[in-house]
């Protein structure tokens, strides 16, 4: 069996390809116009190029076409809708891809991360399927994400801290001042708590 397989990031691909390769002949194929902005997209290709290459593996890389995903997301504005019409998106490209050069399957890597939501990516990747004619091998590889978190960081790969698009850039930012302003309150709190306490003792309490 030959797989084209949707690859989002190097970090992403690690476990996905080692999982897939068992038992298909498997290409991976970046298909990313989501990803914001247009350094960023080149920074994850990059990294995922100088792996593959190392590896042995064939990329195929789809044209960088941020419009595409504009056009794709807009009627999505909300989170959830937003991600399935982007999960619908690539996959699609990949899938169109993968009819025109004659393979028997589609996969992506999407489902290994645990910020994702595999059901919105079977659901969405079928789809994207059926409608191209292909094949698509629903998976579920978030057992392995931490595995593929040890093998990146071993392997010094840049690993991301956003999806990809400029709202989840966004909110990914949002959510670590969140995480920065609960710390310092934290913090602040305990040291009130401890001077709290000195002082008790002082007042022989």
């Amino acid at each position: 069996m030959t797989v084209l397989l949707h690859a989002c990031c190097g970090p992403c691909l690690l476990e996905p390809y080692d999982a897939l390769a068992t038992d298909a002949e498997v290409v991976v194929c970046y298909a990313n116009p989501n990803i914001h902005p247009a350094e960023e997209y080149a920074r994850r290709r990059d990294t995922l190029l100088d792996y593959a290459e190392d590896a042995g593996i064939a990329v195929i890389e789809l044209p960088y076409e941020p419009a595409l995903w504009a056009e794709a997301t807009s009627p999505a504005a909300e989170t959830p809708e937003r991600c399935r019409a982007c999960y619908r998106l690539r996959i699609g490209m990949v899938a169109a891809e993968a009819a025109r050069r004659g393979y028997d399957a589609v996969a992506t890597t999407l489902s290994v991360s645990p910020y994702q939501d595999p059901e919105a990516i079977a659901e969405e990747g079928t789809a994207a399927c059926v409608e191209a004619g292909v094949r698509f091998i629903v998976t579920d590889f978030r057992e392995r994400y931490p595995e593929a978190t040890r093998r990146s960081r071993e392997l010094g790969m840049y690993r991301q801290n956003y999806c990809g698009c400029a709202p989840s850039q966004a909110e990914a930012a949002a959510e670590r001042e969140e995480r920065r302003a609960a710390r310092k309150e934290a913090k602040r709190a305990a040291r009130e708590a401890a001077d709290r306490a000195s002082a008790d003792e002082g007042d022989g309490r």
